[in-house]
């Protein structure tokens, strides 16, 4: 997998260093990427001992720690801690994952943190996720029918269609895969990437929507869909397990086919 990397012509400098408090016997270092465009410095690094003994497992925690008992200017999304919003997405140790799922011990020497490659950062960890979000409103991500629903009951699926959707109910959107993958890197502005067309597949493979048809007329264009390389740098980076790569060629399959 492709790991972070800052451009060749940024200027990341060194920052703050927070020593651990006096006594500390299980020391580890955080070195966190600190950039606020209002100021109009550039970004640094700046470094945190932290306690192990007095933390959390995760690295969730110890952002939490760093912000609650060090440094409050530190920004950081989270919500639910469980895996299960998405908001920590970031790049920790060269990896995109979620925070609140990464364990501090699995990280060798010191710890570094950045917000998720190659998006425009708001502040400190926050990437501004605008642009993917507005790709993902132009799939339509929800059920199209013209069939009326029954008055007195859900509309059925049988449990072949049903596990038609395994694999793909469970994105987050947390964004990790979508920010890992070189194509979107390059062609953001065209390419759907990676996430947005897991989540396109979806709907495509469910047999209760009625505009299979038209979805993928709207993603049969050579940016949209068809700047997958199968990279699988996708895959390899969901803190899902999911495998984006997979959903991607089961919608060319679907296009090449046109049995649906």
């Amino acid at each position: 997998m492709v790991e972070f990397a800052l451009p060749a012509n940024s200027k990341v400098l060194p920052g703050k260093s927070h020593k651990a408090p006096a006594g500390a016997t299980r020391v580890k270092t955080f070195q966190i990427y600190r950039f606020d465009p209002d100021s109009g410095a550039n970004p640094r690094l700046d470094s945190f001992e932290i306690d192990l003994d007095d933390c959390g497992p995760m690295v969730l925690d110890a952002l939490l720690k760093i912000k609650n008992e060090v440094d409050a200017t530190l920004t950081l999304r989270r919500s639910c801690r469980e895996g299960i919003c998405g908001s920590c997405a970031m790049n920790i140790d060269g990896t995109n994952t979620l925070a609140c799922l990464k364990p501090i011990e699995e990280i060798k020497g010191t710890a570094r943190i950045f917000p998720l490659p190659h998006m425009p950062v708001i502040k400190d960890l926050v990437p501004d996720l605008s642009v993917p979000y507005a790709q993902l409103a132009s799939i339509k991500p929800w059920m199209q029918t013209e069939t009326p629903q029954p008055p007195d009951r859900e509309v059925l699926q049988s449990p072949e269609d049903r596990a038609k959707l395994d694999g793909l109910w469970e994105c987050i959107l947390c964004f990790c895969c979508q920010t890992s993958c070189p194509s979107y890197w390059w062609n953001g502005d065209r390419y759907l990437g990676p996430a947005v067309l897991l989540q396109a597949a979806r709907w495509i493979h469910d047999s209760r929507d009625e505009h299979t048809g038209e979805r993928l007329d709207e993603l049969e264009d050579p940016f949209r869909l068809y700047r997958c390389h199968t990279i699988m740098n996708c895959t390899s980076t969901c803190p899902k397990g999911l495998n984006p790569a997979k959903a991607i060629g089961s919608i060319k399959e679907k296009i090449a086919s046109r049995q649906f």
